[in-house]
């Protein structure tokens, strides 16, 4: 095709919702994910390394700090503190070192694995229409949850991998100190690491659950303010429209309220736990020094450790609920991975070797309606030879639309056969202008056009504007009638000709003087091309060679 597809109304979702908590499903992705990355798992594993070291000096930096000024106070010959203060210099700087690289090989590793998830995502998408999708969700879920795969490996696994051996480290190293110590220790920052964010993750799920599918609906919503705008203030409905909005936003600000709320509560409890551990590590050691069985300069160790610790694992409870929002936004992109391919999206279908391609187009006792649903039309006979113009005609609401997507391979028919030729175009009444140059726009219809392609095309389609002009967001700066030669222009820069352009309402929203030009223009450039003009314009279907009405097929009670 050399145009956009039909900016068809979206349907409800029939699908019902995927189980967001599989975390199976998931984990089969991220695991695709690192094998499609170069070294993926590697490269994990040298993250998870540099974060485990980063991290472990960090402690390490606090332990030997803490000796080195316990042991200064005792006064010794300063050649016995040499070692400690290498110590403290190696670590102090080790720490930064160690976080920048573990930050550059993980957000490396994560970014390759989203652009890899990202391809896929395109690929799937290319192949099928997914006219049910909502648009404004379906964007969301390209976007912003196919980047919750960054989240999952900077936020989630690093830490959590690298905190996990990096207590349990800390833990045997302070055990030859006093092991009764770091018994507690262990229990603590079981406790403050693990158990506290399990339990924030529980008490916040459901809101982060909810927090991104609303992301969506607040796009859905966004995008039909944005683009309904003056339809909304012409007939009244913009207290309605900003009411939903609100209504959305709301629920969405709650969601995000709960989690913050969640997490406060979360780090009163982490902070407690480390206050019990450095609590139980004066007492514990407190009573070793006394009895002799530990050297007093080892007792600031023991009270200054957990403080360390708990840096490492403060922001658990963030990643545990970054975890469930992940998990959720994967799973959302799952969700259209594994949908059923819905028509023949970009790809163009070659006839088969020896076949003869269809130069005209036909349809036999063809069934037309949205997947999912019953039919619209049936018994379609329609035929368009080479070089024909067809007007098909009915009331809004009857089908119409949805035919030519079908003919177009947008959504498979339901019944009956089908040929068509090849290569077909499509005229829409409201294609997507967007903001660049009127050159750029006109490639869309064939991205590898020159120049002088385009030119022409421009000059064929009545457009004398310059093809370097920037043009606003929706054809913005353009009069209805340029927007509509643009979409024409792009019809007629494809690098062969189209075998069957379909026009939907070309004429809609213009006045008579504009339009009547625009007909001269467009019938003139598309001399010998079949034309299915979809229309209610009375001059348009004087233009054409028949004229079908297409209420003789429509299902009784579909509209």
């Amino acid at each position: 095709m050399t145009a956009a597809a039909p900016d068809l109304a979206a349907r409800p979702e029939t699908k019902p919702p995927r189980d967001v908590a599989a975390a199976r499903d998931v984990a089969a992705l991220v695991g695709r994910l690192l094998r499609q990355a170069d070294h993926g798992w590697q490269q994990l594993v040298v993250a998870i390394s540099l974060a485990t070291f980063a991290s472990g000096a960090s402690v390490a930096l606090m332990g030997t700090s803490a000796w080195l000024l316990s042991r200064a106070a005792e006064h010794p010959p300063v050649m016995y503190l040499l070692a400690a203060s290498a110590g403290v210099r190696f670590f102090g700087i080790g720490r930064g070192v160690g976080r920048y690289l573990e930050r550059l090989v993980g957000h490396n590793l994560a970014l390759r694995m989203q652009s890899a998830l990202r391809l896929i995502t395109y690929d799937k998408l290319s192949g099928t229409t997914l006219l049910g999708r909502r648009h404004g969700d379906l964007l969301v879920r390209v976007t912003a949850d196919v980047e919750a795969i960054v989240d999952l490996v900077v936020r989630v696994v690093l830490p959590f991998a690298s905190a996990a051996i990096v207590m349990l480290g800390a833990s045997i190293i302070l055990s030859v100190f006093s092991p009764l110590f770091a018994v507690v220790l262990a229990a603590t920052s079981v406790f403050a690491g693990i158990v506290v964010p399990w339990l924030a993750q529980r008490w916040s799920r459901a809101a982060d659950q909810r927090a991104v599918p609303a992301r969506g609906e607040l796009a859905d919503q966004v995008r039909e303010l944005a683009r309904c705008a003056p339809d909304l203030v012409a007939y009244g409905q913009t207290d309605a429209a900003v009411s939903r909005l609100s209504a959305v936003d709301a629920e969405l600000r709650e969601t995000e309220s709960k989690g913050a709320w969640t997490r406060g509560l979360a780090s009163g409890m982490q902070l407690t736990s480390t206050g019990v551990a450095v609590a139980a590590a004066l007492l514990i050691g407190g009573q070793a020094v006394i009895s002799g069985d530990m050297l007093a300069r080892n007792l600031a160790i023991l009270a200054l450790v957990p403080l360390a610790l708990h840096e490492v694992y403060a922001d658990f409870t963030k990643a545990a609920q970054t975890l469930t929002r992940a998990r959720t936004a994967l799973g959302r992109v799952l969700d259209v991975l594994e949908a059923e391919p819905v028509g023949a999206g970009d790809r163009v279908d070659t006839p088969a070797a020896g076949a003869e391609p269809a130069t005209g187009l036909r349809l036999v006792d063809v069934a037309a309606g949205w997947p999912d649903a019953e039919p619209i039309l049936r018994g379609v006979d329609l035929s368009v030879a080479p070089g024909e113009s067809v007007a098909l005609v009915g009331p809004s609401g009857l089908g119409k639309t949805t035919l030519a997507a079908t003919v177009m391979g947008l959504i498979p028919a339901r019944g009956g056969a089908l040929s068509s030729p090849a290569r077909i175009s499509y005229l829409a009444q409201d294609a997507h202008i967007f903001a660049t140059t009127l050159a750029e726009n006109v490639k869309i219809g064939n991205k590898d056009a020159g120049e002088q392609q385009v030119a022409t095309a421009m000059v064929r389609a009545g457009l004398t504007l310059d093809p370097e002009r920037i043009v606003g967001e929706q054809g913005a700066t353009l009069s209805g009638g340029e927007a509509q030669r643009v979409a024409l222009a792009r019809v007629l820069v494809g690098a062969e000709s189209p075998g069957l352009v379909i026009l939907d309402e070309p004429t809609e929203h213009l006045d008579r003087e504009t339009a009547d030009a625009l007909l001269d223009d467009l019938f003139a450039s598309l001399t010998g091309t079949s034309l299915l003009v979809i229309t209610h314009d009375e001059n348009l279907m004087a233009r054409c060679d028949r004229v079908v009405d297409l209420g003789r097929w429509a299902v009784r009670g579909s509209r």
